[in-house]
């Protein structure tokens, strides 16, 4: 099996011991994208639309590193800081699959790097 890096200019860097995706064969497995914005190295932290868009700039960033588009996304995890936020944030990223919407969970977790109040991740596949 080879695997190699993937990596985005566009994205934000890494904050711990991980890369931004990784690609096997055909399949991109991109890490969780918080709101970080690559030109300031802050959080996005304004309000939940505008966190759940900048962390889906960041994951269309690393899926274009790939030469891939969110076309390509068979699976994605959601992880919320607070449940209450999901009709919110379910909208926002309904917005970036608007046909044949790929495989996914939400689940609400206690606490994400940087207090994030979103965290996705996913997995591409280019055929």
């Amino acid at each position: 099996m080879s695997k190699s890096v993937v990596y985005s200019e566009h994205a934000p860097e890494p904050i711990g011991p991980y890369s931004q995706a990784i690609q096997s064969g055909n399949m991109l497995f991109v890490s969780g994208q918080i709101a970080l914005s690559r030109s300031t190295g802050a959080m996005i932290t304004t309000n939940i639309e505008e966190e759940t868009k900048q962390v889906m700039a960041n994951v269309k960033a690393v899926l274009a590193a790939a030469g891939m588009d969110f076309s390509n996304v068979v699976k994605t995890s959601i992880f919320l800081k607070d449940m209450n936020n999901f009709p919110t944030v379910n909208q926002i990223y309904g917005t970036f699959f608007q046909s044949t919407p790929p495989a996914r969970e939400t689940v609400e977790v206690s606490r994400l790097p940087k207090d994030a109040n979103v965290e996705i991740s996913c997995i591409a596949v280019k055929s």
